[in-house]
């Protein structure tokens, strides 16, 4: 099988290998339509699948420019790449009529969003419109249309969990430590617009569930990190602040974040749309936290040694980069036991080596980040 390894590839050759080992039965020739395809996880997402020889759609946000950042390389191998919107019902309608044609049940890997914390506080209204009317429309569509699913995956996030309240403390899971550990069952107390929204989705799909048997999951990866993604997250404006000055300019250091490896997200992905139970909320990352301080210090430990960036670098909080009011997330850390569980699940990539391949990329591919960065004038 031909390879999908490019130069903005996160998978080493094992890790495809261990890929086909794993789903290259339960994916090959089936449909798999992707939205949010040509974004962050999507895209990698995507390479995965194709890799596994499925016949990808690819549902891309519609642009004037009609431009594939990510997947631009796999365009030949798609089975097909539709340029529409999440909030367009009509779109989505004409979409639903051509996946009801397919010999198969189809996968579908809903992954389309406005996924930026901080900018979900500067475009509320198009973080809800994307997040949750566009997760209704691909619901009801689905509905409207009779297609007849394999599995419907709504992309969650731990961001859902926000902080502990008092009132509800004892419903929360803690280690010997007295650590917070986050689990499907633990309460939702969402501190942002982008939460909130995705909180919405995840219970539209629960409620497609029930009212119509729409088989739907909802996967809750923890704080995703890898190449290709946009450099305002965390880990992307660490590296590039790093690749580019001496001064490292960061918001609050002491919140504690479970980071997890694009790939390992992927396979989460993968595992609980092959194996996972309708109906039901899977929680998968690293298993383990760190501060946002310990954090940007070991990236920059990494990079030094690696000869990406000399032993200059400095960290320098910046309140223009906290988040507003009381918002912070000060605590996440999930406990997969249900999916490992259930399906064997665990992450492959250590922080140290998901770090080093997340450095290289940016290294190496710095037009495709360069305009993008939310510091060059600070």
């Amino acid at each position: 099988m031909e390879s999908v390894r490019t130069a903005n590839d996160a998978w080493t050759e094992a890790g495809l290998q261990e890929l086909e080992r794993d789903f290259g039965a339960l994916y090959k020739g089936r449909t798999c339509l992707v939205t949010g395809a040509d974004g962050f996880m999507g895209s990698h997402l995507t390479d995965a699948l194709v890799h596994l020889g499925a016949e990808v759609i690819a549902f891309v946000r519609a642009t004037s420019s009609g431009a594939l950042n990510n997947i631009a390389g796999q365009r030949e191998r798609l089975n097909r790449v539709v340029f529409a919107d999440l909030t367009d019902k009509t779109s989505i309608d004409y979409l639903m009529r051509d996946l009801k044609q397919r010999p198969d049940k189809p996968y579908l890997f809903h992954l389309g969003a406005q996924a930026h914390v901080g900018e979900s506080w500067h475009r509320p209204y198009e973080t809800v419109m994307a997040n949750t009317v566009g997760t209704l429309n691909l619901l009801q569509s689905v509905v409207d249309h009779d297609v007849e699913l394999q599995v419907f995956d709504t992309a969650g996030t731990s961001e859902e969990y926000g902080n502990v309240r008092p009132s509800v403390e004892h419903h929360h899971d803690f280690d010997e430590s007295g650590a917070l550990i986050l689990h499907e069952r633990s309460p939702i107390n969402p501190k942002s617009i982008y939460a909130t929204a995705k909180v919405a989705a995840d219970f539209l799909t629960m409620n497609y569930f029930d009212a119509y048997g729409l088989p739907g999951v909802v996967t809750r990866m923890f704080n995703n990190y890898g190449p290709r993604q946009n450099p305002r997250y965390v880990t992307g404006t660490i590296i590039t602040q790093a690749l580019s000055r001496p001064e490292i300019q960061l918001g609050h250091l002491d919140p504690l974040r479970d980071f997890c490896f694009c790939t390992d997200g992927v396979r989460g992905h993968l595992t609980v749309a092959a194996h996972g139970k309708p109906g039901e909320v899977y929680v998968y990352g690293q298993g383990e936290n760190i501060s946002m301080g310990d954090w940007v210090s070991m990236i920059l430990r990494v990079g030094e040694e690696n000869g990406f960036w000399r032993s200059d670098r400095k960290i320098v909080t910046s309140e223009s980069r906290y988040r507003p009011g009381s918002s912070e997330v000060m605590a996440l850390r999930v406990g997969y036991e249900k999916l490992h569980e259930e399906t064997g699940w665990e992450p492959k990539v250590s922080w140290e080596e998901g770090v080093l391949r997340t450095i290289q990329w940016y290294a190496a591919n710095r037009d495709r980040w360069i305009g993008r960065v939310d510091w060059m004038n600070s």
